[in-house]
């Protein structure tokens, strides 16, 4: 999908409130929240690349932490909405 910010999925099927939109960004992909709820978000948290989630997730699963932050992160999701533009 695509509106006025972007392309965007949603991470969460069973929550339109929050989108994540893509980008390809000198030659990765990178990942933005928007949240209707909260405007911070999007102002609050930059483009992430994906190395940067995979960075992130192998720092929490070294920790013990049960959370795996790549959930709302979909790298195949993302190229095929990139590659379909």
């Amino acid at each position: 999908m695509k509106d006025e910010l972007g392309i965007f999925y949603y991470p969460a099927p069973q929550h339109p409130e929050a989108r994540m939109y893509v980008r390809r960004f000198g030659g990765r992909i990178e990942f933005r929240m928007w949240h209707r709820e909260d405007a911070g978000v999007w102002e609050k948290h930059n483009w992430l690349p994906y190395d940067v989630i995979e960075q992130a997730a192998a720092m929490f699963k070294a920790s013990g932490k049960e959370s795996d932050p790549t959930s709302l992160y979909d790298v195949a999701v993302a190229e095929r909405l990139l590659a379909d533009e």
